[in-house]
């Protein structure tokens, strides 16, 4: 009997051993008695600090825009009500609002799409994965009226309906850094709002979510941007509706 448990239990180890080459979930860890292995305890507070890092940093603006500026677009700073960080993170409604000094291009200088650049929950997500995802995703909605590029600092993902109305945008394009999580603290979203403006539910917005290297890649996250924002123009709205108007989203021309 003693050979068929020690089958057993082997035969175990071996499926969780491969379960975990395909996921960066903290899975099976073992144990050492009755605690966690060493390997994992230490393994759990890197990774609580990497996202703890995620949230408390901030964005380096200038780094920011040198990185974005060979994108041929328009680019200005704006920042949220929010006076701080602790602020910010104190008062999620702050991030909603456009700080009242926050200088905007005009509104008949701004294209039908506008894209925001947040720094959001992770200001590591945007500073790394921001510039190639917009390289990958601006030749893919050339047909279509961009512009102009925000950075905005101390933001939630409602701000971009705030500035969505200040310049009569038909859509707005927000890459901002999403809540870290233990395994990915540099996790960028994107949310895709149409007729954007203060008040928007989440039901009304598309999300991509997990673009990073180890997730969702730069090259399949723009065309899954492009192919809603597509949609979202042709069918005059996103989210919920967008999935019921346009039959679980249209599928773009190849």
């Amino acid at each position: 009997m003693s050979d068929i448990k020690q089958k057993d239990a082997g035969a175990i180890a071996d499926a969780w051993q491969s379960l975990r080459r395909h996921t960066p979930a903290r899975i099976a860890p073992g144990h050492a008695g009755v605690s966690l292995p060493t390997r994992e305890v230490l393994a759990f507070s890197q990774a609580h600090a990497l996202a703890r890092d995620a949230v408390y940093a901030a964005l380096d603006v200038p780094r920011l825009r040198t990185a974005l500026e060979g994108l041929g677009l328009a680019i200005s700073t704006v920042q949220s009500a929010a006076p701080s960080r602790a602020a910010y993170l104190a008062r999620p409604d702050w991030g909603r609002r456009l700080h009242p000094d926050s200088a905007l291009p005009e509104a008949s200088e701004a294209g039908s799409v506008v894209l925001l650049v947040a720094d959001g929950l992770s200001a590591t997500a945007v500073q790394q994965h921001a510039p190639p995802l917009l390289e990958a995703l601006l030749p893919k909605l050339s047909a279509l009226d961009v512009g102009p590029l925000i950075i905005a600092e101390q933001a939630r993902v409602g701000l971009s309906d705030a500035i969505g109305e200040r310049l009569q945008a038909r859509m707005v394009i927000n890459l901002i850094g999403e809540r870290p999580g233990l395994s990915a603290p540099d996790s960028l979203g994107a949310y895709l709002t149409f007729s954007p403006r203060p008040g928007c539910s989440d039901a009304q917005r598309n999300c991509v979510s997990n673009i990073r290297p180890r997730g969702l890649g730069f090259e399949e996250a723009a065309n899954e941007i492009a192919r809603l924002t597509h949609s979202a123009l042709r069918h005059g709205c996103s989210g919920v509706a967008l999935a019921a108007k346009a039959g679980a989203v249209d599928a773009l021309p190849r």
